[in-house]
C-alpha cells in the first residue's frame, strides 16, 4: 500500500483538502492521511467544515519530549520538526504500508504517480532539487538563496519501506528533535539542509530530475507551462506535469506569484497564470476563508530577541529626531 500524506494546523485544512482531492482524483489507491499539529476538539469544526479525510493529531503519535517541542520552536519550525516522526509512526503502525510519500499541503497532483512507485520499488529515497540547471540572474531566488535553503526541497519526499530509508528516518528524527531551527546564520533552515547529507550518507537515493516533479515558482526559469490537446498541463512540451508546489502563494494576492520569490510576473510568465487561477478557486471552494482564522493551539507569541529589544532602545532618539525633520 502506498500512503500518502501532508502536515499542517487548522488554519491551513483548505490546502490540505485542496491536495487531498487532487491525490483522490489522479491516485485513488493511495491512502491519504493529514497530520494535524493542532486540536480539532479545541478548533471545534462546524460539521462543514470537517475534512472528508482521515486525520491524524500530532500528540497522537508518541514524539519523545513533544512538550518541549513546543517549547523550543515556532509554529513553522514545529510543522516541519514532526515530518520524520510521523514516516516512522506510519512505518510502525501501518505494516502493510510499502511506500510513504510527503507533499506539503500546498500541492496539487496532476497524474498518477506511476513512476514514482516504480522508482519507490527499487530506491530508498526519492528527492527532489530546488533546479537541475544555473539561475538565470540574481532575482529572488538564486543559488546563493538555494545554499541558505537546502539544496533539496522538502515540500516533497518518497520513501520505501526498507531498512535504509528507516536508518535516514531514525537520523532524521534525531536531528530535527533539537535542530530544526530557522536560523541561517547557524546553516539551519528546518529540515532542508539535514537532507543534503542523504545522498552521502546513504546508499540507493534517487535524485530526480524529471521537470513534472515540484514544480515551483524556484524551477521556472526552466519549465515553460503549456496544455496538450487533452488537456494535461506539460513542461517544455513533453514532461508531464506531475505536481506543483504553490508555495508562498495567497488566493487574496492573485496577481503575485509567490511572495517568496522577484524573478517573474504573470505578465511575464502568462503560460503559468492559468495554473495559478486554478489553485485559487480550489482554495477558495474548499473554505479557505473559514480555515485561515482559527489560531493554532501550539503557537506560540514571537521571540523577541534581547538583541533586538536593546537595538530599539538606541535607535528610539533617532528615530524621533527623524521624525521630527520629516513633519
Amino acid at each position: 500500500m502506498t500512503l500518502a500524506f501532508t502536515i499542517c494546523s487548522v488554519n491551513y485544512l483548505a490546502q490540505a483538502r485542496t491536495l487531498g482531492d487532487s491525490l483522490r482524483q489522479t491516485n485513488p489507491d493511495f491512502r491519504y492521511v493529514i497530520g494535524l499539529v493542532d486540536k480539532l476538539s479545541v478548533a471545534n469544526l462546524p460539521d462543514s467544515l470537517a475534512p472528508g479525510y482521515e486525520m491524524l493529531e500530532v500528540d497522537q503519535i508518541g514524539i519523545p519530549d513533544f512538550e518541549g517541542m513546543g517549547k523550543r520552536y515556532d509554529i513553522t519550525e514545529l510543522n516541519t520538526a514532526v515530518k520524520p516522526f510521523y514516516i516512522d509512526y506510519f512505518y510502525k503502525h501501518f505494516p502493510d504500508v510499502t511506500e510513504v510519500i510527503y507533499f506539503d499541503p500546498d500541492i496539487i497532483v496532476f497524474q498518477r504517480l506511476d513512476k514514482l512507485k516504480r522508482d519507490l520499488s527499487t530506491y530508498s529515497l526519492v528527492l527532489t532539487p530546488h533546479t537541475c540547471s544555473p539561475t538565470p540572474d540574481w532575482e529572488r531566488p538564486n543559488e546563493q538563496h538555494h545554499l541558505n535553503t537546502g539544496v533539496f526541497n522538502l515540500g516533497f519526499i518518497g520513501l520505501r519501506n526498507d531498512p535504509t530509508a528507516r536508518h535516514f528516518v531514525d537520523w532524521w528524527k534525531q536531528r530535527l528533535l533539537y535542530e530544526c531551527r530557522l536560523d541561517l546564520c547557524n546553516g539551519l533552515f528546518v529540515d532542508q539542509h539535514w537532507v543534503n547529507f542523504a545522498p552521502v550518507y546513504y546508499d540507493n537515493v534517487l535524485i530526480e530530475r524529471h521537470t513534472g516533479y515540484n514544480v515551483a515558482y524556484w524551477n521556472l526559469h526552466e519549465r515553460q507551462l503549456s496544455q496538450g490537446a487533452g488537456g494535461q498541463w506539460l513542461v517544455n512540451e513533453t514532461d508531464p506535469v506531475q505536481f506543483f508546489h504553490y508555495s508562498g502563494y495567497s488566493p487574496y494576492k492573485p496577481d503575485e506569484v509567490s511572495k517568496y520569490q522577484t524573478r517573474y510576473t504573470f505578465t511575464d510568465r502568462p503560460d503559468a497564470w492559468p495554473l495559478f487561477d486554478l489553485y485559487r478557486n480550489r482554495l477558495l471552494a474548499n473554505h479557505n476563508d473559514q480555515y485561515r482564522h482559527y489560531p493554532c493551539i501550539y503557537i506560540k507569541p514571537p521571540r523577541v530577541l534581547r538583541y533586538r529589544r536593546v537595538r530599539k532602545a538606541v535607535n528610539a532618539p533617532f528615530n524621533k529626531v527623524i521624525e521630527l525633520l520629516a513633519t
